[in-house]
């Protein structure tokens, strides 16, 4: 997996690619801890993202709890917004396919 950090309109993006899981989800974990508590809003662009596990969910989790804002997955590719679906993210997270 590669990840590419950047700020847009105050907002820290994290776009991923390749596999977020066990292996891979360290790395996102790593990312995370360096942002700044009470960070306000982040953004995962996930076009990329080809696969998500349950370690991948974990993160997504972790960044959700972290966020005292606003937390948005955008650019969801059809095979991964399957995995959130059936793990009831859509119903917690906002999800921009």
């Amino acid at each position: 997996m590669t990840i590419e950090k950047y700020v847009e309109n105050e907002a820290t993006v994290f776009a991923l690619s390749g596999w977020l899981d066990t292996k891979t989800a360290p790395e996102l974990a790593a990312e995370l801890s360096g942002l700044d508590a009470g960070i306000k809003s982040l953004i995962f662009d996930l076009g990329e993202l080809e696969y998500i596990s349950s370690a991948g969910l974990r993160q997504l989790v972790a960044a959700h709890k972290m966020v005292s804002g606003n937390l948005v997955l955008r650019n969801v590719r059809p095979e991964v917004l399957d995995v959130l679906r059936m793990a009831g993210f859509d119903r917690r997270l906002h999800i921009e396919a």
